[in-house]
């Protein structure tokens, strides 16, 4: 860190020296004009305006489809585009793109908020994102993201309970909404993190709330993931559906019901900042272990039995992380539990 002393310039106007290194490596020199970009806390960006306006113009980024020869692999890099904030994509083939890929992106598209197709050729697709950061809020899209996966996780334990199809095919397509409203709130926190404009107009204004944000929304996502994985193992259970025992589906209902309960609760304390709840979702964690642990010993040899099980205390998991995180964000403020020392 370079320290430099404020010098007073005719009777009104301070001044500082640039450091002569870092006006070389960004190329400034007599008569050139700087940008100045007042930060929380107290701090400012200094930037050459050049470079502020090269950050300003909407860069076009060229997605190669021949390099993306395996399953998935077209899609998975436009997700990935998407989540950095990359507005304008085009995506080239030396020859006709294949007729695979073209399928692979419409079906990726109708899955990422406000990208769509704007120009395709044989073998260009041009493609552009119209959503504007500034008109969400961060803690809506988490209580979205919230109610889907809550939702998933207790029609699946009503599906096994009902033994009931449809609904567990229910569970598995509402994961796709689970993921577009992830990878929507991904790209708006990567925005905040490089634009702190974008980060106090969707409601975070500590730096330190993108990454809670960030931990977060990845647990929901994952606690939709497991909630699908359950529903798959049900529809599986249909073979084996006469050598189950009404004990252990009672027993499986009871702790996907348990654990539902400490998933909503776990949500509710990330907006309220209430610790000792918190602290009771981690403590109960304990219990439903040691309820798996039972189960896995009475449970039929049916490997599909299992996975609910283990999906269930996955979620279990990911929930007590959750309510730790709550802890540990609840303690930047102060409170009866936690306070700065008063020295006289």
């Amino acid at each position: 860190m370079e320290s430099r002393k404020v010098q007073r310039v005719g009777y009104s106007t301070l001044s500082v020296s640039l450091p002569s290194s870092w006006v070389k490596e960004v190329g400034l020199k007599q008569g050139d004009l700087v940008v100045f970009l007042p930060e929380k806390g107290g701090s400012l960006k200094l930037m050459p305006s050049a470079l502020a306006e090269h950050k300003e113009k909407e860069k076009e980024f060229v997605v190669n489809a021949d390099l993306c020869d395996d399953p998935g692999m077209l899609e998975r890099v436009i997700v990935g585009n998407y989540i950095l904030g990359r507005g304008l994509l085009r995506v080239v083939s030396s020859k006709r793109i294949r007729s695979a890929h073209v399928e692979e992106l419409r079906g990726i598209l109708r899955r990422l908020i406000g990208l769509g197709i704007v120009e395709e050729t044989s073998n260009e697709i041009v493609l552009q994102c119209s959503i504007d950061p500034t008109k969400f809020k961060m803690d809506m899209l988490l209580r979205r993201l919230s109610v889907i996966t809550a939702t998933m996780l207790d029609e699946a334990t009503q599906a096994l309970v009902e033994f009931d199809l449809e609904l567990a095919r229910d569970v598995i397509l509402r994961e796709d909404e689970a993921d577009t409203v992830y990878w929507l709130a991904m790209r708006l926190l990567l925005s905040a993190q490089l634009v702190r404009d974008v980060a106090e107009k969707i409601g975070l204004e500590d730096p330190l709330h993108i990454c809670m944000y960030r931990c977060i929304l990845k647990h929901m996502e994952l606690i939709a993931d497991h909630a699908q994985d359950i529903a798959k193992a049900i529809l599986e259970l249909e073979k084996y559906k006469d050598k189950i025992e009404k004990q252990a589906i009672e027993d499986l209902s009871h702790l996907g019901r348990l654990v539902h309960s400490l998933l909503q609760k776990a949500i509710d304390c990330v907006f309220t900042g209430d610790i000792k709840i918190a602290n009771g979702i981690i403590e109960i964690r304990k219990v439903i272990e040691m309820q798996k642990e039972k189960l896995m010993r009475g449970l039929p040899e049916i490997p599909h039995m299992r996975v609910i099980a283990w999906g269930l205390t996955g979620i279990a998991d990911m929930v007590a992380d959750i309510a730790a995180i709550t802890i540990n964000s609840a303690l930047e403020k102060q409170s009866k539990i936690c306070s700065p020392r008063q020295f006289p």
